[in-house]
């Protein structure tokens, strides 16, 4: 067979602006010719303050096809009805050409709302910015680079713009890989391709009905496309165990849809119902072959009236098997997907009460006349907390935060017979007059959590936009209209989905809520020194086993602040760990008089020659400051002494949020070995110990904490 080379097409937010945002870019490249010739009067006379809203609502109805109401100018892009991420590209032209001025380009592809499209007509620049400071705009300093590669059956150009857009609106910085037309079966099968010899982060592969379909032939039978099914998922199959043998990086599949114009050629029931049946098994097969390396979505779920599977006409011209819409949805799953895979998922749902959780209003209609049951609106406000419920027994914190007497809130939660969340499902219960943004301040502060580990739900226009200015990093959703509709709000973005469970998840309101009692022991002690030791803290450091992989990867993914060097890492990639002689993956738990906190941090380590380096150091926000990492570290470095390690070394990669570590290593002895643009280099000696602290009890398992490497005596 004939080997095809790949055709490489990078997708960066800059590629994106010359390929999609045509005018705008060109006005740059050619000196903005277009608007030097408008006139200085013009330039300086429209702007936010004087095209209103309803002109802009009535131009993006003109332009795009969507009615605008008043309430969805505040609502996430994301939840607005019928918008997806390629309709910036139209507005942004739309609105130069009103406005007469070029428009920022980063503010639009990082809008979340289009009130923040709007606001920026009135800090436009007076002239078209070049390339190079579009691309400045973008902070690359702040976000976090990843490359995808995209291939499949089709033709998916749309596919790449919006990822581009969707990643950018999360915080990354993107570089994408466009492969040749339906490339896929060399792209993943040649192990001396691009996708082994120049891996990505992430190498998404799109199916499509397409790729059975085509090969059944006309006239056509159920037996021919059963047939073809089993050949398909053959070749997948082969395809992903290439991949999971060369490629470092993860793989997305998903699963196809089968168009009604397809299933509606054969035209007897029985075998109508057959091809659905031999079509809903191919997919079950697919999604089967799930891993920690391999990711299958579920495309079904995307599919509605206004996201079609087929545009009949791309499909028959430019084989694009798949409609743009449906592409730009795929995208927005795509972004949530990576976002969790990163880390980034949220931690904490601080959620309103009154016409949130409960119909009505407490203070005005009293524990028996809120809206809360069996039948009509109350069935809506009572399956919403069935929702919260299902999330909170999944590891989501649930908080409540109201501007209501908190004894009658609690009086609710304890006693109101159709409540299905009680007070033993929040964290904490924030009841009282003040502003919100405050209870969600010290909400997070006193979890030692980050604001952006916070989605804030109300029903408010008022409330959530208040929330949003004082705390911009906190994500906001507005509950707007029916409460029927709650749910799907809440659940339209994946704010807290993660790649896997653990069950330390399942008990997080336990752990939290056992938290708060250290909190308040704590502030009943005379002195800090009086609280550790009457905590009779017990820590042990063991090697990672098998059941404890997910805890560690999840750590890993998630924890922010005490990292010393962000490194995430799958549930492979630590099993790999604890599979090789000259390295070592510790897991580091903790017991007190309160209960235990589980595995609470991780740290790797390797050998080279008779150097320990510690490849990574993180621990739980959880249990800062009481001496845990001081008796781990002593484990690793009294074991080092005794093994014959001349020196033990370490790197601090900084970043945005884990300053609060940066002196971790000077603090125990380590010394600078080198300065790098990204971080430090530190080393120990060995000459003198880290003591155990006073307060301590540490237990090391049998098997040490030092890698047995073949190069060190036992």
């Amino acid at each position: 067979m004939r080997k095809l080379h790949t055709c490489v097409v990078r997708i960066t937010p800059e590629r994106v602006a010359r390929r999609f945002l045509g005018a705008y870019i060109s006005s740059m490249q050619a000196g903005s010719n277009s608007v030097q010739a408008m006139s200085a009067e013009r330039q300086d006379s429209l702007t936010s303050s004087d095209f209103s809203e309803l002109e802009f609502t009535a131009l993006i109805h003109e332009q795009i096809g969507i009615a605008i109401a008043a309430d969805d100018l505040s609502r996430d892009l994301d939840q607005v009805a019928g918008w997806d991420s390629l309709h910036l590209i139209t507005l942004l032209g739309a609105l130069e050409q009103r406005v007469g001025r070029s428009l920022p380009l980063p503010d639009f592809l990082e809008a979340r709302t289009l009130r923040d499209i709007y606001d920026t007509l009135g800090v436009a620049p007076a002239t078209a910015p070049s390339p190079g400071a579009v691309l400045s705009g973008f902070r690359a300093g702040s976000r976090r680079s990843i490359s995808v590669a995209i291939t499949g059956h089709g033709t998916l150009d749309a596919l790449g713009a919006a990822l581009t857009a969707e990643l950018t609106r999360h915080g990354f910085r993107p570089a994408i890989r466009m492969a040749e037309f339906g490339s896929y079966v060399f792209e993943l099968g040649d192990p001396a391709g691009p996708l082994y010899t120049q891996p990505t982060d992430l190498t998404i592969c799109v199916l499509d009905h397409a790729v059975v379909l085509d090969e059944v032939g006309a006239p056509f039978t159920v037996d021919d496309v059963q047939r073809v099914c089993a050949e398909k998922l053959a070749l997948l199959r082969a395809l992903v165990a290439q991949f999971e043998s060369g490629n470092s990086g993860w793989l997305v599949l998903n699963t196809m849809a089968l168009p009604r114009s397809v299933s509606a050629q054969i035209l007897d029931y029985r075998n109508r119902s057959r091809l659905g049946a031999v079509w809903r098994a191919f997919n079950t097969e697919l999604l089967g072959l799930s891993s920690d390396a391999v990711v299958v979505l579920d495309i079904e779920p995307l599919l509605t009236t206004a996201v079609p599977l087929v545009d009949a006409r791309m499909d028959t011209y430019i084989s694009a098997h798949l409609s743009q819409p449906l592409l730009a949805d795929y995208a927005r799953e795509l972004a949530h997907l990576i976002r969790a895979r990163n880390g980034m998922a949220k931690k904490v749902l601080a959620v309103d009460l009154d016409q949130t959780l409960w119909g009505g209003i407490l203070g005005d209609d009293g524990i028996d006349g809120i809206d809360i049951g069996h039948t009509g609106r109350g069935e809506a406000f009572r399956r919403f907390q069935s929702l919260i419920a299902q999330l909170r027994s999944q590891g989501v914190l649930v908080a409540a935060v109201s501007k209501n007497d908190r004894e009658r809130v609690l009086e609710v939660l304890r006693e109101h017979p159709d409540m299905v969340l009680r007070a033993d499902d929040f964290v904490q219960v924030l009841a009282d007059w003040g502003p919100k943004s405050a209870h969600v301040k010290a909400l997070a502060e006193s979890l030692n959590l980050g604001m952006d580990s916070v989605v804030f739900v109300d029903d408010s226009v008022h409330e959530c936009a208040q929330v949003a200015a004082a705390l911009p990093e906190v994500t906001v959703v507005h509950l707007a209209g029916d409460p029927a509709d709650h749910g799907a709000a809440l659940l339209a973005h994946d704010w807290f989905t993660v790649p896997a469970l653990t069950e330390e998840d399942g008990a997080r309101t336990r752990l939290y809520r056992e938290e708060a009692a250290r909190s308040e022991f704590c502030s009943n002690a005379d002195t800090l020194s009086d609280f550790l030791a009457g905590l009779q803290l017990s820590v042990k450091v063991t090697s990672v086993g098998e059941s404890d992989v997910a805890r560690v990867s999840q750590l890993t993914l998630r924890t922010n602040q005490f990292n010393l060097t962000t490194v995430r890492l799958s549930p492979d990639e630590v099993a790999e760990y604890t599979r090789d002689p000259d390295s070592r993956a510790l897991a580091i738990s903790a017991r007190d008089r309160f209960g235990s906190n589980g595995i609470v941090g991780a740290i790797f380590l390797r050998t080279e020659a008779d150097v320990l380096v510690i490849d990574n150091f993180l621990l739980s926000c959880r249990v800062f400051g009481r001496g845990i990492e001081q008796a781990a570290m002593h484990a690793i470095l009294a074991e080092a002494g005794r093994r014959g390690i001349r020196s033990v070394t370490g790197a601090f990669r900084p970043t945005d949020k884990n300053k609060r570590c940066e002196s971790f290593y000077p603090d125990h002895g380590f010394t600078v070995l080198s300065t790098r643009p990204d971080g430090i280099e530190y080393g120990h000696e060995l000459r003198e110990q880290v003591p155990i602290p006073e307060h301590v009890s540490l237990e090391v398992t049998d098997g040490g904490v030092v890698p047995r490497s073949r190069s060190l005596p036992a």
